[in-house]
């Protein structure tokens, strides 16, 4: 049998929309597409690289709620609204996953839900299975 953990980061369409950040099913982490969500619900300040930096603490809390942390991803995807700011990102990206890159997609979108969010970041994730 198959099990499945969940974790929630309390953000407010999680709820709203029936969905959780993440769920590990067996070995592998499967977190949503998350954006820059302060703790008030609030947008996160200060650009795509500020963005980009708070998406990845709550992806990384997510991993640790479930077993993982960044240096397991073995895949990232990056919706961000303007591709010319794509630089912004590689910097948080490169120190987040430093020695463990995993493959990533980055593509350009119309808009967020909030029209304040620049960049939404989903993730997945491969760790090892418990002795």
């Amino acid at each position: 049998m198959i099990t499945r953990e969940r974790t929630s980061s309390g953000g407010p369409f999680e709820e709203r929309f029936g969905y959780c950040r993440a769920v590990r099913v067996g070995n592998q982490i499967h977190v949503s597409g998350t954006a820059a969500v302060e703790p008030d619900g609030r947008v996160t300040s200060g650009g795509v690289g500020a963005q980009t930096a708070r998406c990845l603490r709550i992806i990384g809390d997510a991993l640790a709620d479930l077993g993982g942390s960044l240096a397991d991803v073995v895949r990232v995807r990056i919706y961000i609204t303007d591709i010319g700011q794509y630089e912004a990102t590689g910097e948080h990206l490169r120190a987040a996953f430093g020695a463990h890159p995993p493959a990533a997609t980055m593509v350009e979108v119309s808009g967020l839900i909030d029209p304040e969010m620049l960049v939404e970041i989903e993730v997945d994730a491969v760790i090892a299975e418990a002795d």
